[in-house]
C-alpha cells in the first residue's frame, strides 16, 4: 500500500474514532462510508437490515463470488484516551476497532479497484449491530444472501496484544457460542429484623452465585471449554427490608452444541433447585444467541495463503477466544473464516471492550491487503462442497 492511501484511511479511520455510533443507530457512519465509496467509484445498495451497506465489486467474466465483512458499530463506554480524535460524543467510544474494520474493508476495495489481476465479483459487507447480536440477522432477513450471492465469506478482527499485522489463523474454532441467562429468585419480603418471617431470595442469591460455578469444573468434560458468569445483581433498595426479589443476570459460551446444551439444562436444575431448597420460586429465562465461529477447512487455507502473499506473519499457535460474534450468521450455509490480525501491544490496558482502546492505524495495510488478497485467493480457489453447491442452485 502506498503512503497517500494510508494517509487516506488513517483520516477516514480517525474521523470515525471520532464520531462513534451504537448498534441500531450508524446512520452518520454509514453515510460515510457511503461517501467514501462514491469516491472510489464503487457501487453499492444502502439500508440493508438498517444501516447496512453492500458495495459490489466486479471484473472479468469469471462466475466466482466472495463476501468481504466489517462490523462499523461502537460502544456504550466513556473514552479515557487522550487524544486528537477522541470520540466526541458521551458515553459512546469505537472501544473494539469497528473503525478500522470498517475503514479496512474500504482500504481493500481500493486495493482491488487498482489490481486487474482478478477476475469475478466481490461483495463489500459493512455490517451495523454486531455488538448486540443483530446485525447479521437483520441483513440477511432482508435478503443480504440472496440479492448479493456470495459462495464464501470472510471476516477479520483486530486483536490487542498479537504483533502488529501478524495474522492468526485458527484450525476449526475461532470464537464462542454466546448465550444470556436472567435467573429471579421469587421470595417473600419482610423487615430485616424478623428474617424467620420471611423467605430471603438475597441469601438464597448467595447459594446460587457459588453453585453456578459449578458447572464448568463439574458438569462440563475437561476436554470441552466453557463459561458461565455472572454480571449483574438486582435486588432490594433499603437496608433494613429483605425484598421480595433478587435477579442475576449473566452469560455462558461454549463451543459445542452438546455443551451448550448441556450448560443451559444446569443452569436451569440449578437454580430451580436452590429455589426449592429456600422455599421459594425461580423463573429462569436462557437464551442461545448465536453460534460458534468456526473456519472451515478450505477457506482456512486461503486465509493463510492471503497472508503469506501479502507478506504478512502467520500463528497457528493463540487458543480460541470466549468472546463472541454474529459472524457465523453468514456461514451457515456457506464456508467462511474468520482471522485476528494484531494491533500490536494492548498499551495502558487497551483491550478490546476498555475505555483505552484504540486501533493501530500502522496495521492498516495489513487489514485491507489481507482483504483483498483474500478475496482474490478465494475467486481463483477450489471450490469447497458447501460453495459448488450453492453455485448450482
Amino acid at each position: 500500500m502506498d503512503r497517500d492511501l494510508h494517509d487516506t484511511l488513517t483520516a477516514w479511520r480517525q474521523h470515525l474514532h471520532a464520531h462513534p455510533e451504537l448498534s441500531l443507530h450508524e446512520q452518520k457512519t454509514s453515510a460515510f462510508i457511503q461517501e467514501k465509496l462514491r469516491e472510489l467509484g464503487v457501487p453499492f445498495t444502502a439500508n440493508i437490515g438498517g444501516h447496512g451497506v453492500v458495495a459490489t465489486l466486479k471484473r472479468g467474466s469469471s462466475d466466482r463470488t466472495v463476501g468481504l465483512r466489517a462490523d462499523i458499530d461502537a460502544l456504550p463506554i466513556q473514552e479515557a484516551n487522550d487524544l486528537p480524535y477522541a470520540s466526541k460524543t458521551a458515553r459512546v467510544m469505537h472501544a473494539c476497532g469497528h473503525d478500522g474494520h470498517a475503514v479496512s474493508l474500504l482500504g481493500a476495495a481500493a486495493l482491488l479497484l487498482r489490481d486487474e489481476s482478478w477476475s469475478g465479483t466481490v461483495q463489500l459487507i459493512f455490517q451495523p449491530s454486531e455488538e448486540n447480536g443483530a446485525g447479521a440477522r437483520a441483513m440477511i432477513a432482508d435478503g443480504l444472501l440472496e440479492r448479493f450471492p456470495m459462495e464464501r465469506v470472510f471476516g477479520f478482527h483486530n486483536w490487542p496484544g498479537l504483533e502488529a499485522g501478524t495474522v492468526q489463523v485458527h484450525r476449526g474454532p475461532v470464537m464462542s457460542d454466546p448465550g444470556k441467562f436472567e435467573i429471579t429468585l421469587h421470595g417473600t419480603a419482610g423487615h430485616a429484623a424478623k428474617p424467620d418471617l420471611t423467605r430471603d431470595p438475597i441469601v438464597a442469591a448467595g447459594h446460587l452465585i457459588v453453585a453456578l460455578q459449578t458447572i464448568v469444573a463439574r458438569n462440563v468434560e475437561p476436554i470441552d471449554s466453557a463459561v458461565v458468569s455472572i454480571g449483574a445483581i438486582t435486588g432490594g433498595t433499603v437496608h433494613n427490608q429483605i425484598p421480595d426479589s433478587v435477579t442475576l443476570k449473566g452469560t455462558f459460551r461454549t463451543y459445542r452444541l452438546p455443551v451448550r446444551e448441556r450448560v443451559m439444562a444446569r443452569i436451569r436444575q440449578i437454580s430451580e433447585g436452590i429455589a426449592e431448597t429456600f422455599e421459594m420460586r425461580a423463573e429462569v429465562l436462557l437464551t442461545a444467541m448465536g453460534a460458534p465461529t468456526v473456519n472451515s477447512e478450505i477457506e482456512e487455507e486461503l486465509a493463510i495463503a492471503a497472508a503469506k502473499s501479502s507478506g504478512l506473519s502467520v500463528r497457528r499457535d493463540l487458543p480460541p477466544s470466549t468472546a463472541s460474534e454474529d459472524f457465523p450468521m453468514l456461514t451457515q450455509d456457506r464456508p467462511g473464516a474468520y482471522v485476528w490480525i494484531g494491533n500490536g501491544p494492548a498499551q495502558d490496558g487497551g483491550e478490546l471492550h476498555n475505555e483505552r482502546y484504540n486501533f493501530n492505524d500502522a496495521i492498516l495495510p495489513a487489514t485491507a491487503g489481507w482483504m483483498a488478497a483474500v478475496a482474490r485467493q478465494a475467486l481463483q480457489g477450489e471450490r469447497s462442497n458447501a460453495s459448488a453447491a450453492t453455485a448450482g442452485d
